[in-house]
C-alpha cells in the first residue's frame, strides 16, 4: 500500500497526515469542504472564534452523516422488502 506524506489546513492550523494515497483526493476534497464551511458559519452567524465555527461545522457533518445512513438503512429495507415480494412472486410461478 502505497502511503502518502499530506498536510491539511483546517482553520488557520496545519495537520500533517500519512495517508494512502488512494484516500488523498477525498481527505484534501474533505478538507475544502470543512474550510468552505467554516467561512460560511463566520459570514452568516454569529460565530465568535473558529472552535465555534469548527463546532457548527462538525454538528452539519454529523448530521448529514446520521441522515444518510437512516437514508441508507431505509433503502436496504425497501430494497429487501422488493425482493421477497419478487421471490414469492416468482416461487408462486414455479407452482
Amino acid at each position: 500500500m502505497d502511503v502518502r506524506r499530506i498536510t491539511i489546513t483546517i482553520a488557520g492550523r496545519s495537520y500533517p497526515l500519512n495517508v494512502p494515497s488512494a484516500e488523498e483526493e477525498t481527505l484534501r476534497k474533505v478538507g475544502k469542504q470543512i474550510e468552505a464551511m467554516i467561512k460560511d458559519f463566520e459570514q452568516n452567524f454569529d460565530v465568535r472564534d473558529k472552535q465555534d465555527a469548527l463546532a457548527m461545522c462538525c454538528l452539519k457533518l454529523g448530521t448529514n452523516a446520521e441522515v444518510a445512513q437512516i437514508n441508507n438503512d431505509k433503502n436496504i429495507k425497501d430494497s429487501t422488502e422488493r425482493l421477497m415480494n419478487i421471490n414469492q412472486f416468482l416461487e408462486e410461478l414455479e407452482k
